[in-house]
């Protein structure tokens, strides 16, 4: 045998061994399962059970343990929308064809009597933690965030998510899309992360941070690093798509890497949400089929839902909220732009459906469809009313208190859902998908805190044919419960050093095989700024605090011991079309007692009593002083985190060069589209270019160009004071010379934009305005840009 022989022999040989001690590796880790305490995780490293020798020969060897989940555990894909109500997707009875939705429904479950919070902060928090909103901080969102226990939106330690908890339980875990539940002023390429979904157990994180984001121009991170889109609108680009095409590599990875390993990824589009953007394919698919208008339409889907068997067979339809007129009353005009923004709306329900559809086919390419766990809820609340009586072309009017005429907006119908439009529908459509209630998001109603849920795991549910109904009461503080029970792992006491708080949700497995199961989730309490609910044994009581269902919640002057309490009877009613509150005073009485107690356990109070009260807070910040100064490439800093400009004087300058003469391009914007400002050089001047709120702009142009060398270039705004929007006088002025001067008559007085954020040296977003075009990198060297305010 000659050496090359001999050493492919040892290889061979080598090999084997490694084999062998591969597979012996693997019977420890089962043998290992059996004898670790999931409830403290990560697990404690056990003994080392081997022996230790001088030598090898005389050691016997034990490898540490490699935490695995246990045997069979599912995969996960948790699935939530934004803004879709309870009657929206096809297997509900509603206008959207969803056959993703209507598939698992169909192989599983359908759970008709499921609930949310009235807005998405707060739901994303329940469903995450199984915890309910306050008692995580999350009473209301990052935005609305009090110093108070129930409303900080400060995630703590004590309540880990599902994430993190399958993550040290030996399973792969991804984040896509929506995270809104991270402080503003954490929202920073540098950090802190311990509350962005890396933090809060995602191995893999590719999304957005906000409320709702352009389709086309979003503010994308990968990780904790800020990113492009990977093609441009005009190329073909949607957030939807990108977001299934990482999901898809993702599960991919995971299987190829690692196929003995499940992996669980929390999938969460907001396409439907303003600013609804979808590709107008799917918008042309329901040309024409809402003509015959809202009222109509919910006649039908409720005629569906009870052939269906999704609600009993005796629901009415619960009463229009009175500030929306009856269809026929509608001008032409009205008509026109509600119905085609129905259109819109309904084809981006179904374009999330279509990308969700691509993941399930590629789950069942990689051969794990069946022992995949889908459970996919169609909206994290009731469909939104930002869109008022007639529809909007910018939700940032709705956020501001700005109306837009209604001529305003049919000026740009061919526009609705594409790359430039950043508006919703009218609240009275929105509605129609609340079917058979009424109400939706913001409120504390069965339309505000109920939506559809499926859920699909063909090799642990045996669904009857045509899949079936479960009718029980849930809520979204029920989902981490059950896929723990899924996956056969304990509620965990201890996470990362920490002790938990108990888990306030109930499982729902108990309901998998048995349709008539006793309901085990009894009693549930809604809130958001001072609206809010009780549930118990079939009953609701709530409040809606003076809201009206299509106005901001506005300066409600009321005390909370003198609002109008309604009650329904659920089991008869499932609709809440009947108000039994004044025929049964006693029984709201003790409603109300219920809420209290239920208030006072999950950090309810204090509660908000108006949207003011909530403007009126100071929030922790990145700005210490009146004063910030911002290097190049500082990009993606969201509106809340940047000095604050807004409803006063403020200075900004840029401390430049310009070597060649020829310097141009961004020195600082804040805000897009929806409006912002736009501090630059353009065509080779100091351009100031303010967007009140899209609807006026106002530009102020130095009279000469932008000297040779180096530059301090300043605006200077005097605010003309009198209240909060108002007016004020701009200028301009290069190393110290006045050379531009303006009024600026109106001013955005709450908020810019939720996803164009505040960039240095480029433009990160949408473009402030069309004069120039992205990223209008600046040509010569900036050293900073200082934003200096008044004292308070």
């Amino acid at each position: 045998m000659n050496r090359t022989q001999v050493i492919a022999v040892k290889s061979r040989l080598i090999i084997t061994i490694l084999a062998v001690l591969a597979l012996t590796v693997g019977a420890q880790a089962q043998q290992e399962a059996s004898r670790l305490d999931r409830t403290v995780l990560p697990a404690p490293p056990p003994a080392f059970r081997g022996t230790i020798g001088v030598s090898l020969k005389e050691s016997k060897s034990e490898w540490p343990e490699m935490i695995r989940a246990p045997k069979g555990a599912p995969n996960v894909l948790l699935i939530i929308g934004d803004d879709i109500g309870y009657a929206h997707m096809s297997a509900f009875g509603g206008p959207a064809n969803t056959p993703t939705f209507d598939r698992l429904a169909k192989n599983g479950l359908r759970f008709t009597n499921f609930h949310t919070t009235a807005v998405c902060s707060a739901s994303r928090a329940c469903l995450l933690t199984g915890r309910n909103s306050h008692s995580v901080g999350m009473g209301s969102t990052p935005e609305g965030a009090l110093p108070y226990p129930g409303y900080h939106a400060h995630i703590q330690r004590n309540t880990a998510t599902v994430l993190e908890i399958l993550r040290l339980n030996g399973y792969g875990t991804a984040w896509i899309g929506k995270t809104h539940l991270t402080p503003m002023d954490e929202i920073t390429a540098a950090g802190p992360f311990d509350r962005w979904p890396s933090g809060m157990g995602a191995e893999y994180f590719y999304g957005f941070f906000g409320p709702g984001v352009s389709q086309w121009y979003p503010p994308l991170w990968q990780n904790t690093t800020p990113i492009h889109a990977p093609k441009t609108p005009a190329e073909g680009y949607h957030l939807e798509a990108d977001m299934a095409d990482q999901t898809i590599a993702f599960i991919q990875r995971q299987k190829s890497l690692h196929p003995g390993k499940p992996w669980i990824t929390f999938y969460a589009p907001n396409g439907h949400k303003p600013p609804v953007g979808v590709p107008k394919e799917f918008i042309e698919k329901y040309r024409g089929k809402f003509d015959d208008g809202y009222d109509k339409l919910r006649e039908r889907i409720l005629a569906r839902q009870k052939e269906l068997g999704i609600v009993p067979a005796n629901t009415k339809l619960a009463p229009r909220p009175a500030v929306i007129p009856a269809w026929d009353t509608l001008s032409g005009t009205d008509k026109n732009v509600g119905s085609r923004w129905m259109e819109v709306f309904t084809g981006a329900v179904e374009h999330t459906d279509y990308q969700i559809g691509r993941i399930a086919e590629a789950i069942e390419q990689s051969g794990e469809f069946d022992n995949t766990l889908i459970i996919y809820i169609a909206g994290d609340n009731g469909p939104t009313p930002e869109g008022g009586l007639h529809g909007i072309n910018n939700k940032l009017t709705y956020a501001n208190g700005i109306t837009e005429s209604l001529e305003d907006v049919a000026k740009h119908i061919d526009e609705f859902g594409g790359p430039h439009s950043h508006g919703c529908n009218p609240a009275a459509w929105s509605y129609a998908t609340s079917t058979p209630f009424t109400y939706g998001k913001l409120v504390t109603s069965g339309g505000g805190n109920s939506t559809a849920m499926a859920i699909s795991w063909p090799a642990g549910i045996k669904a009857p044919q045509g899949g079936g109904i479960r009718r029980q009461f849930t809520h979204l503080i029920d989902v981490v419960p059950t896929i723990l029970e899924c996956a056969g792992l304990p509620e965990p006491k201890r996470v990362n050093g920490v002790e938990q708080k108990p888990m306030e949700g109930v499982s729902i497995v108990y309901a998998f095989d048995n349709p008539n199961a006793k309901e085990r989730h009894t009693t549930q309490y809604f809130e958001l700024t001072g609206s809010r609910a009780i549930y118990h044994d079939g009953w609701w009581a709530g409040t809606r605090h003076g809201m009206d269902g299509v106005s901001p919640p506005s300066n409600n002057p009321a005390s909370f011991d003198k609002d109008n309490w309604e009650l329904y009877d659920m089991r008869s009613d499932f609709g809440q079309a009947n108000d039994l509150a004044a025929k049964n005073p006693q029984k709201v009485r003790e409603m109300q007692a219920l809420f209290d107690n239920e208030a006072r356990k999950f950090n309810v109070y204090p509660m908000v009593n108006n949207i003011f009260e909530l403007l009126a807070v100071d929030r922790p910040s990145l700005v210490s002083g009146n004063k910030a100064v911002y290097g190049a490439g500082t990009v993606r800093l969201v509106e809340e985190a940047a000095i604050d400009i807004k409803n006063k004087s403020f200075s900004i300058t840029a401390d430049i060069d310009n070597p060649d003469g020829n310097a141009e391009g961004m020195l600082a914007t804040m805000g897009g589209e929806t409006g912002g400002f736009a501090f630059m050089v353009k065509d080779g001047k100091p351009t100031f270019d303010y967007s009140y709120v899209g609807l006026e702009h106002y530009v102020i142009i130095s009279s000469g160009p932008l000297p040779k060398g180096k530059c301090s270039v300043r605006f200077d705004f005097a605010y003309d004071g009198g209240g909060v929007g108002k007016g004020g006088t701009g200028t301009l002025s290069v190393n110290g010379k006045k050379v531009g001067e303006g009024r600026l008559e109106k001013t955005v007085p709450t908020m810019f934009s939720t996803d164009d954020t505040f960039d240095v040296g480029e433009d990160w977003g949408t473009p402030v305005s069309p004069t120039y075009k992205l990223p209008f990198k600046f040509t010569g060297t900036l050293n900073n840009v200082a934003v200096e305010v008044p004292e308070p």
